[in-house]
């Protein structure tokens, strides 16, 4: 009892440290998951301007793009696309609160009306849109379709923020004002100009490899641009790729396959013994080659020219006779065997004109259209037979063509190449004399045709080719897989690139890859890759082998580059040239102690040149280029002055003003101030939301939340 008692006295005490003892077990744990501390989850794609985009919207719209875009982009392309266009409107969205501004009921109304005015199902008797059935439609979609009425809400929406932003950007733009003073400046810039003599000592005249540049020092230039220099967090890879690609070996069986079409074969087939044809002796070529060859390249039944061939091979295949048989040769990929099966003489280009006749199931058919195929056949016979009697009668038979483009110029196709029109018409236009008259059929009706003209007939054959495509045998697909595994093996007891120096295999670096990266150069679309290269659980050394297109990829993390500044390794880029040109700049300074330009030009062996009329709306030198450093010094300086020498772009210069012209005096400087109003409001489009989105505030989970 004693003791219960002194439990009782001191309950106060143990719920306490009960409670201290849990609120510590539930700070630790969100110590331990920096998420939960800081109020993200992976629910959150981002946050800007203190709005969250949360998960399952952002995927839902990532979903709805990709089914818009039809395979014709990757996910993560759709993905930074969607995500671009939620951080524009979230950024704008901030300026529209801030503004009050909104799109009332009424405005919905007219804006639907503008973009919905040609649509006949929102239209009355006399074409006009109709409030009433809009309304209807909406109604009937609610009450129908949960889905569809929930895309008609987001298609609301879509144009509700266009509006917004229309009306936003407008806003500005009418804040744009070109004032008088301005218009003056802008005169005054244009039309000032300076004739000058100057000497250049150009930068390139010093040997870059003269110039030394120490580490130290491009980290200083880095700490002096220090935003040029700061860059995301990245990682650093190498990468060896074992390709499953044909073998000589593979090659030469598939050479042994295909060869044997060259000569008559026996084949055992469904307990018979049937004898396969030499193609040499082959009459029916479709199926021949797409059938019992089975080839990889189907027969295309048409006329080619020298130049369609394989260059290597166009010489001996285009002298051919009909009927031989060339190869077997390789080309693009393939193993082929070629024989010439008809040989023409095809003119470069043909002059014809038609009659188009259309029937129920053409692709020229009408509303009017009712002759079936049978009876558009007559139609176009009839019309043969007294355009044969009486070529004159061709015009005034048009009005039975549903060609009526051709009908406007008399029927007349003007000098179409081979190429140009249906195989049907094709065929008759270029394998019949000049003057034939004739009705082909093709699957826009039934074409009567008259050839007008032929020009240059040369020589052209047609072509049917047995193709196997050039791919890897079963064995040299396992033995990849066993030379990629022992690659993989071998990691565990030798170094990464000696490794692939004793396997005779290329180390392919690859420098910088950032979180949302999907591309390897070298390997495509490998998002795979960049997953696992910044999971927490892949530390520097880590090697894993991937399946990538055509083989297997074995890569190796080397290196986790924290965000900040860049290494000055990959700084060196654009830092060297930089410090090069100052070191070049201060070295020529100090060489020249001339004082005028001819002096300069004797002691440098170069000469004096001159440049006019420069202004400093465009600050380019005549024979030097762009130097808005040098031309800012002319305009600074009076007629007759000679300059210090100067640090240009792309040399050290000593100038001298000849003359100085001032622009001519206006009564008037409205239009120019006019002119200055109208490029500030056209800029806006191109700047203004570029200038919001730098200073929102952009918390970017893209990558703990979408893989």
């Amino acid at each position: 009892m004693a003791v219960l008692n002194k439990i009782r006295q001191r309950s106060l005490f143990l719920i306490l440290i009960i409670a201290l003892a849990l609120f510590a077990f539930v700070l630790s744990d969100l110590f331990r998951n920096s998420d939960a501390l800081s109020a993200k989850s992976q629910n959150v794609v981002a946050t800007i301007n203190g709005k969250d985009i949360t998960r399952v919207d952002f995927m839902q719209k990532v979903e709805n793009a990709t089914r818009q875009m039809g395979g014709q982009a990757t996910s993560t392309q759709i993905m930074n696309r969607v995500w671009e266009q939620e951080v524009r409107n979230a950024v704008l969205e901030t300026e529209f609160e801030k503004l009050g501004i909104t799109v009332e009921r009424e405005q919905m109304r007219d804006i639907l009306r503008t973009n919905l005015a040609t649509n006949p199902d929102f239209q009355n008797e006399a074409g006009l849109f109709d409030d009433n059935k809009l309304t209807e439609y909406i109604a009937n979609l609610k009450a129908t379709s949960a889905i569809a009425y929930q895309q008609w809400i987001d298609y609301e929406n879509s144009i509700a923020v266009n509006a917004l932003q229309q009306n936003y950007f407008n806003m500005v733009k009418a804040g744009m004002i070109g004032t008088i003073a301005e218009g003056k400046l802008e005169h005054k810039l244009e039309g000032d100009n300076v004739d000058i003599k100057f000497v250049q000592i150009a930068y390139a005249s010093i040997p870059d490899s003269t110039i030394t540049v120490s580490k130290s020092e491009i980290e200083s230039y880095m700490k002096k641009h220090k935003k040029q220099y700061e860059v995301e967090e990245s990682r650093d890879l190498q990468y060896v790729q074992f390709k499953e690609e044909a073998s000589v070996e593979d090659e030469a069986e598939m050479e042994k396959d295909i060869i044997k079409f060259k000569t008559d074969q026996a084949e055992f087939v469904n307990g018979r013994t049937d004898t396969i044809q030499a193609f040499s002796k082959v009459k029916d070529h479709v199926n021949y080659i797409n059938f019992v060859a089975n080839s990889d390249i189907k027969f295309d039944d048409r006329f080619i020219k020298k130049t369609a061939l394989p260059e290597a091979v166009a010489e001996d295949i285009f002298n051919l006779n009909v009927g031989d048989v060339y190869g077997p040769y390789k080309d693009n990929g393939f193993i082929k065997l070629t024989k010439v099966v008809a040989v023409a003489q095809l003119p470069d280009s043909v002059k014809a004109r038609h009659i188009l006749i259309p029937f129920v199931g053409s692709r020229s058919q009408s509303e009017t259209t009712t002759q079936t195929e049978d009876e558009a056949k007559k139609t176009a016979d009839s019309i043969m037979s007294v355009v044969k009697a009486d070529k004159k009668k061709f015009v005034s038979l048009l009005d039975f063509s549903s060609d009526k483009v051709s009908n406007e110029k008399e029927g007349v196709l003007d000098w179409f190449t081979y190429d140009a029109m249906v195989p049907e018409f094709r065929d008759f236009a270029f394998t019949n004399d000049e003057g034939t008259v004739g009705v082909v059929k093709s699957d826009f009706g039934f074409h009567v045709i008259e050839i007008l003209g032929q020009k240059n007939k040369q020589r052209a054959i047609k072509i049917g080719t047995i193709a196997r495509k050039v791919e890897p045998s079963e064995q040299t697909v396992n033995n990849v897989f066993r030379d990629a595994s022992n690659f993989e093996i071998g990691l565990e007891k030798k170094d990464f690139i000696a490794l692939a120096k004793e396997k005779d295999l290329e180390t392919r670096p690859v420098n910088t890859i950032k979180v949302l990266d999907e591309n390897i150069p070298g390997l495509g679309n490998q998002r795979a890759i960049t997953r696992w290269a910044f999971e927490s659980g892949t530390d520097i050394g880590d090697y894993k082998r991937f399946n990538v297109p055509g083989g297997y990829a074995i890569v190796q993390l080397t290196s986790k580059n924290k965000a900040g500044m860049m290494k000055s390794e990959d700084a060196s880029v654009t830092a060297l040239p930089a410090i090069r040109k100052q070191k070049k700049a201060e070295q020529i300074k100090s060489r020249i102690s001339a004082t005028t330009l001819e002096a300069v030009a004797s002691a440098e062996n170069t000469s004096v040149r001159s440049a006019l009329a420069i202004n400093m709306k465009n600050p380019t030198i005549s024979g030097a280029g762009n130097e808005p450093k040098v031309v800012g010094y002319a305009f600074g300086m009076k007629e007759g002055q000679t300059s210090k020498l100067i640090e240009g772009e792309k040399g050290v210069y000593m100038i001298l003003v000849e003359k100085v012209t001032p622009a001519a005096e206006l009564d008037n400087y409205q239009g120019v101030a006019n002119q200055v109003q109208s490029t500030k409001a056209s800029a806006v489009n191109t700047n203004l939301y570029p200038a919001l989105k730098e200073v929102a505030k952009i918390e970017d989970n893209r990558a703990n939340t979408v893989q």
